[in-house]
């Protein structure tokens, strides 16, 4: 097993003692331990998530569409979920 010294403000040391205090973690190992393993999920069902997107857009077909149409479908989607603001 590897060993790791990391450096943090006190504001988040003290935020990481509170969580082992409230009995959610046995000790700081676990803490990180969990917070990798929750990252390591989090991006692996990110890629999931596009490679499934990319195999139904694949499946669809050719759109009819102009590729400003599509793109203009694209930014109005986006901006609906509030991912993209303004203009562009």
């Amino acid at each position: 097993m590897s060993r790791l010294t990391i450096s943090m403000p006190d504001q988040m040391n003290d935020w990481v003692e509170a969580q082992i205090d409230a009995g959610r973690y046995g000790n700081v190992s676990e803490y990180f331990r969990d917070l990798v393993r929750r990252d390591q999920d989090r991006r692996e069902t990110a890629i999931r998530e596009l490679r499934d997107m990319l195999d139904r857009a694949e499946a669809s077909g050719i759109s009819q569409r102009s590729l400003p149409e599509i793109l203009d479908t694209a930014r109005n989607e986006a901006r609906q979920k509030g991912l993209l603001r303004g203009q562009g």
